[in-house]
Formats: C-alpha cells, structure tokens, sequence
C-alpha cells in the first residue's frame, strides 16, 4: 500500500464507515487491553523489570557492534551461517540463494513483522518459490491477499464469519455443507491443510524475538506450535532478525521475555518459548540440516546515537497499538505501512523516509496512552513531536494546520481565555457524544462519535482541585 496523506485519510474515512471493521477492533479493550491490565497487576515487580530492561537495551545500543560480532562467533561455532544484510533487497536475494541451492519450491513461514518489512512473500513467489504462512492469522489474511493489520493479531480486523466465507472460497477440496461456525472448526481445517504443508517444505523461515550474544540463540515465542515445526521439520531453517533484536545474555533476556507477553497477550509466558541455538547435532532425532541467521540494518544503524535511538529498544509488543484511540477505530491497513500504530507511526519514517510518510505522525491524539503501556518506556509522543516539528521545518505545513496552531498560540498566551475555552470545550465535548450532534462540526465526522468523551473536567482544575485537597 502506497504511504500517502490522501491515501491515508481516505483509508481512514473508509475504516471509519466498515461497519465489520468497527466491530472487530471492539476485540482490542476486551482481547488486549483488559488481559495486560490483570497481567501487570499480578506481577508487583512490573515497573523494576521495565528499568532493568531499558538499562539492557540502551546499554546494547551503545556496544551494538560488540554485541553483534560476539553473536555471530557464538552462533558460528555452533555450525550456523550468519549473513549480515544491509537492505532489505540483500537479504531478499540472500533468502532466494538459500532456497535455489537447496531446490527449493515451498518455504513454511513462521509469523515475522520483518519478513513482511523485506517483502519476502511477493519476491518469492515471483521466483518460482511458494511461501506458505503457517500462523492461522497470517495463513488467513495470505488467502485474503491482504497484509497484516496488527503486528502478533494480523487478522484481527476481521470477524469470523469473514474468514468462514474466505476457507469456503479457498478450501475447495473440503464439503461444500462442512460448518464453519465455530473457532475450533476453523482451527480443524487449517490444521489439515498446514501439516501438510509442514511435511512437504524445503526451507521454513522465521523472525526472531531476541538473539543473545551470550550463547549465540535465537529465541522465539509462539502460541501455536507452528514455529516449532516451521524450524524443525524442513532441511534448513532460515532466521531474519533485525540488529536491534541483540541482548547480551540469557538472564537479560529472560527480564524482557517476563515483560514482553504480559504487554502482548496478557500472558506471564508464551505458549510455546524455544532456545535455538544451531542445526540437528549427530545423534539428534530433529531439527535443520542447516541454519542461517540474516542480520537486517535496513537503516538502523543510523538511528544509534540519533534523537530517535529510543525507538530501537522496541520489542514488537503490541501494547502502544492495542491501546491506541486512532488505530482502534481506522484499525492497521489505513496507515499503508508494515508498522502500524504509535510505534509505526514513529518507525515507519524513520525507515523508508520522512517524505514518503508524511501522514503517519499525525495519525496521534498525544493522550499519551502507548507510553504508558510500553513495556520498554519509549517516549513515543516525543518521538512523535520531533517528526512532526521535522516536517515543519522542511516545509510549510498546510493553511488549515497553521491556522489552529496560530490560534491555540494566541490562546495559550492568554492562560485566562485558555482555561474558560477548554472548560467550554470538555462540556461541549461531553454534551456532544450524548446528544450526537459533535458528529456534524467541520471535520468531527466519524472521529466525532468513536473518541472516547472527556471523563471528568479540565486538566488545569483537576490540577487545582488536588492542590486544594493537600494537607
């Protein structure tokens, strides 16, 4: 999808008036946000583990090559072939040579957000290789051609009787009277369709969660099994981790593993958590004749020591989507990106240009809610600020847009006229989203009547009003 502002607001305008969409993403408070909420209660020392995680990371950014060429010893040693890939089309041609040399016609992919940063699907099937995905929301949305939406719930903008109609239209071998009503009937079949696949794979491919330089493993996390298989059953296993994944030792890595599913799923571990630390050994029952580990850049290297390095300490959580008032009604496919949400928003910029990105840092509220749940504590709103005063900086912002902040600034200096039409906007706000009639203020429309209404009053006399309270 083309990252463009008229494509986004469009997108956005379309997600607003899905009626399916709106109803699938209600999945995100009750699937998402409620879970990581009883998850991080359960575990007091939450907020000791984000310190100790950050302190981790920042310090593995700062000995980034060290941590790297340490891993790379280790993981060689072990018998595996490290390849460190600049961009993303060497480590597409890097993943095509793999397969060619090994005959490969089909290629079983565990779920991985940097496969689909590399485009790797579309590249391989255009050279005589079939990818298969063999997560269930991947495998869906891959029968839908559609990219994900979510980055660990890629289906999520989906409702079951869609995907029900989608394993009809696809499925051609099965009855045509079967039922698919149920969760565990759609599971069923798919099962039978992707065992096959598992058995008959050349090459499986997965991403990585976390590499560590101590023993040379990479780890990987899954709730379905499917990456056990994609890495054990064909003859060679291929990882594609991003430089930034790198943590110094297993202990490190456990701190961010004790966070990373609780802010994902809600849960205190994966199903499914896997050490790998080389191919089948002599004597071994399973696992890959061969290994290779690509190593991405990708523009990540010129993020170290830049006002945007924060960013790298990014574990692929989810949380900052899942708790997101903008993505929560326009859902992923409307920013046109592989990264979606706040932390998309930021990443995607950062990555492929500003220029090409333009809308996405203006696609936040700045409630502030993705860095309250961020596991990593990535000051993400800040991030958000540099790039939209960036944007300002190379080039004039639209008339509209000087215009409110022309207007907020005249305001803002008079902090009496400020205060009484904040005041008047929270109780128009409020009356607004009960009586409905918000929906028809220039440019309200449909964000008018998803946005939650404001609890409460202002925060200058909530301000006041506990300065008041204080012994």
């Amino acid at each position: 999808m083309e990252i463009t502002s008229n494509a986004f607001r469009e997108r956005s305008a379309r997600a607003l008036k899905d009626a399916d969409l709106q109803d699938a993403l209600k999945n995100l408070k009750r699937g998402f946000q409620e879970k990581r909420t009883h998850a991080v209660a359960r575990l007091p020392e939450f907020s000791d583990l984000q310190d100790r995680a950050v302190a981790i990371k920042d310090h593995t950014l700062g000995l980034l090559d060290f941590y790297l060429e340490r891993f790379e010893s280790k993981v060689e040693a072990n018998g595996v072939r490290v390849h460190r890939c600049g961009t993303n089309e060497e480590a597409r041609e890097t993943i095509l040579s793999i397969c060619k040399d090994v005959g490969a016609r089909t290629v079983v992919k565990a779920k991985s957000m940097i496969t689909e940063e590399i485009a790797i699907n579309d590249f391989l099937n255009a050279n005589g290789v079939e990818p298969v995905e063999t997560d269930l929301g991947e495998y869906i949305i891959q029968l839908r051609k559609e990219p994900p939406s979510h980055i660990i719930a890629p289906a999520i903008h989906l409702k079951r009787g869609q995907i029900a109609d989608t394993f009809r239209q696809r499925h051609a071998d099965f009855s045509p009277d079967r039922s698919l009503d149920a969760p565990r009937e759609l599971v069923d079949e798919a099962r039978q369709i992707m065992r096959r696949r598992f058995l008959s794979a050349d090459v499986g491919i997965s991403g990585a969660n976390l590499l560590v330089a101590e023993t040379g493993s990479v780890v990987l996390l899954s709730n379905e099994g499917n990456i056990d298989l994609a890495r054990t059953l064909p003859r060679v296993h291929i990882v594609i981790a991003s430089i930034e994944k790198i943590v110094p030792t297993l202990l490190d890595a456990s701190v961010i593993l004790r966070l990373l599913s609780r802010s994902a799923t809600g849960q205190e571990a994966a199903t499914y958590t896997s050490f790998v630390s080389g191919p089948r050994r002599p004597g071994e029952v399973d696992g890959p004749e061969a290994f290779h580990v690509l190593l991405l850049d990708n523009g990540r290297s010129a993020l170290l020591k830049s006002e945007f390095e924060d960013m790298l300490r990014c574990i692929r959580c989810g949380a900052c989507l899942n708790h997101c008032p903008v993505y929560g009604v326009t859902g992923g496919h409307a920013y046109g990106a592989v990264y979606t949400g706040p932390m998309g928003a930021v990443l995607t910029p950062l990555l492929e240009g500003r220029e090409r990105a333009v809308p996405l840092p203006n696609a936040s509220t700045f409630c502030g809610r993705c860095e309250e749940v961020c596991p990593m504590r990535i000051p993400l709103v800040s991030l958000l600020r540099r790039l939209r005063e960036g944007q300002a900086r190379a080039g004039s912002p639209p008339l509209l847009a000087r215009l409110s902040l022309g207007l907020w600034a005249f305001c803002a200096r008079r902090p009496a006229l400020y205060h009484g039409l904040a005041r008047l906007g929270v109780a128009f706000a409020r009356r607004g989203r009960r009586r409905g009639f918000l929906r028809v203020w220039p440019r309200a429309g449909g964000w008018g009547g998803r946005f939650p209404a404001p609890e409460g009053t202002t925060f200058q006399a909530a301000f006041r009003g506990q300065r008041k309270r204080r012994p």
